[in-house]
């Protein structure tokens, strides 16, 4: 039941990846045609000859370096805030939990705002805010893990409140920064709201390897999820090592948000919105949610980008403002939905 389950939602899933991905690498501002695009990437191909291939270097440049890199990052960034989402929300058995509930996003975002303010954002490259925003990242949750450990252990509640604690002390000195801030404001700001304009192949590079180990890592635990939601003294009762489950979840979804965040900026309700839709399309068990949460991600952010980078061409709107305007007016009917359900309940 399970396999086939998973074969047919992963199936659609990643078929509807594909057509995304086909269908986003023909839109765009340069007017390069789906059968054009697709051309120019099959003789990219180490077998095929361009030498007779009717394409300027530009339009060569646009749909490799530009668009194809861009997809591409936009699939992993969601991938990773997908999967993140859905192991925050098993974890820490709430549903509004989301990767940035405790304070990930914000600890990464003082380490780029203090790098890009004080004029440090290119000190070692274009690898500079990608590396500290990570680094900062993973700081943070470690403050909140010692915040919250009592005699060895890890309380949700105290998790949850430590998270809100640190988010909110952190988005302060965010903000103290910006005041400070003269003819960077705006690339500050931009990079708060979210994007993947200028990124490059190396960026993605930067990203998959978190994916690829995390995202398993994830996944072995699902059947320990599963057994969560009954609570952790019943978990505990079944086998599970509660702690040992919930520090490594957590340190995983931080890998995978943090690693997200330091390439996009702080992009909102894809780690949210998406694992609620899969949830209510597949049901509940985590060894098909977070597999399906990554796919979905992929798809949301994907689309979303698509539309940050066309719908006011040659203009960009922020990814993290479009991911919003998309997830919060979708989030607010799924509760509203749940309450008319709860509403009709004896």
């Amino acid at each position: 039941m399970l396999h086939a389950k998973l074969v047919t939602y992963g199936g659609a899933a990643l078929l509807l990846l594909a057509v995304s991905v086909v269908v986003s690498l023909s839109i765009g501002s340069a007017g390069i045609s789906l059968s054009d695009v697709w051309t120019i990437l099959i003789h990219q191909l180490p077998w095929m000859s361009d030498e007779h291939l009717a394409y300027s270097a530009g339009e060569i440049a646009i749909v490799t370096k530009v668009r194809l890199s861009r997809i591409l990052l936009a699939v992993l960034v969601g991938a990773c805030l997908g999967a993140a989402g859905a192991g925050f929300q098993g974890v820490l058995r709430n549903p509004l939990a989301d990767p940035y509930t405790l304070g990930v996003a914000s600890g990464a975002s003082v380490g780029a705002a203090f790098m890009i303010v004080f004029g440090f954002q290119t000190l070692i490259g274009m690898w500079t805010i990608p590396l500290v925003a990570f680094l900062t990242g993973l700081a943070t949750i470690a403050g909140v893990f010692w915040l919250s450990r009592s005699k060895g252990l890890m309380q949700i509640e105290t998790l949850i409140l430590s998270g809100v604690i640190m988010q909110a002390f952190l988005g302060a000195f965010v903000s103290f920064m910006i005041s400070l801030s003269q003819g960077v404001v705006n690339q500050l700001l931009f990079w708060l709201m979210g994007s993947l304009a200028l990124r490059s192949w190396d960026n993605l590079y930067l990203v998959l390897p978190f994916l690829a180990i995390a995202l398993p890592a994830l996944l072995v635990y699902a059947r320990q999820l599963n057994l969560l939601v009954l609570g952790e003294r019943h978990a505990a009762h079944l086998g599970v090592h509660v702690e040992r489950t919930k520090l490594a979840v957590l340190l995983c979804a931080t890998l995978l948000t943090a690693a997200a965040v330091s390439v996009s900026g702080v992009i909102g309700f894809a780690g949210l919105v998406v694992p609620h839709v899969i949830r209510l399309l597949a049901g509940p068990d985590y060894r098909i949610l977070i597999p399906l949460s990554a796919i979905g991600g992929g798809i949301f952010v994907l689309w979303a980008d698509t539309l940050a980078r066309t719908i006011m061409s040659p203009r960009e709107i922020p990814l993290g403002v479009v991911t919003a305007l998309l997830g919060a007016p979708f989030f607010a009917y799924l509760l509203h939905r749940r309450k008319l359900k709860e509403d009709t309940l004896p």
